[in-house]
């Protein structure tokens, strides 16, 4: 039993790997306590991709020859991105017994706890990236499967029917002057669309304003403003670009017009209860616990509800209420060119694309600017860009980095050129400003704006020298996020 227990700790010991060594070195570690704990680097082989089982707190060489094949090896684990900064120590061969001892109990100590507990997060983190896999898959077969079923995603859930009562006046005037204001009598949660109805049309100029909100914090959700000429006497469509999620709240609907002449917005039939009749700032006796004639549509929250006639798309989403990310995609980076503003001619690609890294290298030269363009790679609606940059060599000189948004299709190298003689970008164009950047630590670069882009936008990325000495400094630019309002509404139509 004592054999059978010591078989299988000595099992389990095996599986942690904690001490890095040439292969070179491998006779002075066979039979040694530690043999267990190393894991062995082959120079003469291919780099390994991978290190299974294995978590390295030191590297330990015993020869010269051991001890360079070490620094070149571990330079080349850096790029796997999981292992930290693997320090190398040198042992005397004629000390091997004490230093052993001394390696045992660091790495079977406190510190070696420390890396088991990391390696389980890695392996954690590696369950959890494949369950957001399969989340996805999910997803995209719950889509497949409506499709495939022909299942309509939108569905008429509450309507006021028109009424035309022989005494009514007409809110007309009260719509030019005023507004009318009603709540829906339904949960704001799965909330697609509405339909107002309209018995009459006027063919002159003006525009109907039409305003959705949450009634508990005030907050905007959309506004359609339509001019008549897009408009039809009878029902009009007014969706969004998805299905309200998040909590169930309470809609606030507001209509107002412009125009010499208003449009006729229907009332529906008397009701008993006051809280969703339709009111106005201004008294007005066909308001007598009447609503308007309406009609609300739900979906599945956050999906994008299906077209239908007539239906007509948000002019604006207020209050950030449909801010969404995005990132630039592969085909977009590798569009990028090179527009310098620079007298030297280096010897080497200055500004490049890392497939592999979703990243863009822009290296600066000793005079001028160093740039690169993407041309149209700024969604209209964005508002906020952001992306993080680094010198990608340890022994790179620092560099200043920045963004430059231009309108599209502009000149991109005068663009730069502009900024390189004045220090300032053209009024159209916007300026993130020049951040140092060297290779401890990555910086974030930020461009935040006050109104959504009215159109795309061209990106360029500019670097600098700061010093004499631009050796080494290979910038790295990546992880670009943006943010934007969803425009996604604009082709419903």
């Amino acid at each position: 039993m004592q054999e059978l227990m010591s078989s299988g700790i000595a099992q389990r010991m095996a599986a942690k790997k904690l001490v890095a060594a040439s292969d070179r070195d491998r006779s002075c570690f066979e039979g040694s306590d530690i043999e267990h704990l190393v894991v062995y680097l082959d120079a003469s082989g291919r780099p390994q991709a991978t290190l299974q089982n294995a978590f390295p707190l030191i590297a330990v060489a015993f020869s010269d020859e051991g001890e360079a094949d070490l620094q070149e090896q571990l330079a080349l684990l850096g790029s796997l991105g999981t292992v930290p900064t693997v320090p190398v120590q040198r042992l005397d061969p004629a000390k091997k017994s004490e230093s052993f001892t001394l390696l045992r109990a660091l790495t079977e100590g406190g510190v070696g706890r420390l890396a088991r507990y990391s390696a389980s997060i890695t392996s954690e983190l590696a369950i959890l990236r494949r369950e957001r896999e399969t989340l996805l898959e999910n997803y995209r077969a719950l889509e497949d499967a409506f499709q495939a079923r022909n299942w309509e995603p939108v569905s008429e859930i509450f309507s006021h029917d028109p009424y035309a009562d022989p005494k009514d006046e007409g809110i007309e005037q009260l719509l030019a002057t005023a507004f009318v204001e009603q709540l829906l009598p339904v949960s704001s949660l799965g909330v697609a669309g509405l339909a107002l109805h309209l018995h009459t049309v006027p063919k002159v100029s003006g525009e109907l304003v039409v305003a959705l909100s949450y009634l508990e914090s005030g907050e905007g959700v959309a506004e359609w403003t339509v001019p008549y000429a897009q408009l039809v006497p009878n029902w009009n469509f007014f969706s969004l670009p998805r299905a309200c999620g998040g909590a169930a709240r309470t809609l606030r609907l507001r209509v107002s017009a412009t125009g010499p002449e208003t449009v006729g917005l229907s009332l529906g039939y008397s009701i008993a209860g006051e809280r969703y009749s339709a009111r106005s700032e201004l008294p007005h006796p066909d308001l007598d616990l009447r609503p308007l004639a309406f009609k609300v549509f739900t979906g599945l929250p956050g999906v994008k509800p299906a077209s239908a006639p007539n239906m007509i798309a948000p002019s604006s989403l207020l209050e950030g209420q449909y801010i969404v990310d995005y990132r630039l995609a592969v085909d977009t980076l590798s569009q990028i060119v090179d527009v310098s503003v620079t007298p030297i001619v280096p010897e080497f690609q200055t500004v490049r694309f890392l497939e592999h890294e979703h990243a863009v290298v822009c290296h600066p030269l000793p005079s001028g600017i160093s740039a690169g363009a993407i041309s149209r790679a700024v969604e209209p609606g964005t508002i906020s860009f952001s992306a993080s940059a680094v010198i990608d060599h340890p022994e790179g000189q620092p560099a200043a980095v920045s963004f430059l948004l231009a309108p599209a299709n502009s000149n991109a190298r005068s663009e730069v050129a502009e900024l390189a003689r004045k220090g300032a970008a053209k009024p159209s164009a916007f300026f993130s400003g020049w951040r140092e950047v060297n290779s401890q630590q990555a910086v974030n670069i930020n461009i935040q704006l006050e109104e959504p882009l009215r159109g795309p936008m061209d990106l360029m990325i500019l670097s600098r020298a700061v010093t004499d000495s631009v050796d080494y400094s290979w910038l790295k630019v990546f992880g670009f996020r943006l943010v934007k309002q969803s425009t996604e509404s604009a082709d419903v139509r």
